[in-house]
């Protein structure tokens, strides 16, 4: 293998690898903090450092991939492996954006303005947990069915407001 091969070879792995360290840094910390799944401590721990470092270490991937498609740009000769790099820095420039987004605001809504009915009327089940709420007054009782989807009920009772949540 000439150097030249050799150096296409090392591009493409440094695209590849940056493109995976990317794919793990985006998808292990939402693989591991899930709604309604147990973590383990030390699985926990690692999501948290991966979140922790993960916009350090996407730049890091991105100028990896990006210096690394300009060289196998240069070094290459077929168009189709030149498409493929630049394909492959793309990708991890993309990843890098997706791991800017908080999932977790998207999943959990606030619930701003609940609407409520009296006691009588309600078709909860008698065994339903809920959280009570009594303030200047007004009383509020909230699902956890309905708040263990939004966390959050920001509400007026008795003139004063509050926040539910669980």
């Amino acid at each position: 293998m000439d150097l030249r091969a050799k150096r296409r070879l090392t591009y493409g792995l440094a695209i590849t690898g940056s493109l995976a360290v990317s794919l793990f840094f985006l998808v292990y910390p939402v693989y591991v903090i899930r709604p309604f799944r147990h973590q383990g401590v030390q699985e926990l721990q690692a999501a948290l450092a991966v979140l922790r470092f993960r916009p350090e270490v996407m730049a890091v991937a991105v100028a990896v991939a990006v210096v690394s498609a300009v060289l196998h740009w240069r070094a290459q000769t077929r168009t189709l492996w030149r498409i493929a790099a630049v394909l492959g820095a793309a990708g991890v420039a993309i990843l890098a954006g997706l791991s800017r987004i908080n999932i977790y605001e998207l999943m959990f809504h606030p619930i701003g303005q609940p609407a409520f009915v009296a006691a009588g009327e309600t078709k909860l089940d008698g065994d339903e947990k809920v959280i009570a709420v009594a303030v200047g007054g007004a009383a509020r009782a909230y699902p956890i069915r309905i708040i263990s989807y939004h966390h959050i009920v920001n509400d007026v009772a008795g003139g004063v407001p509050i926040v539910a949540t669980y």
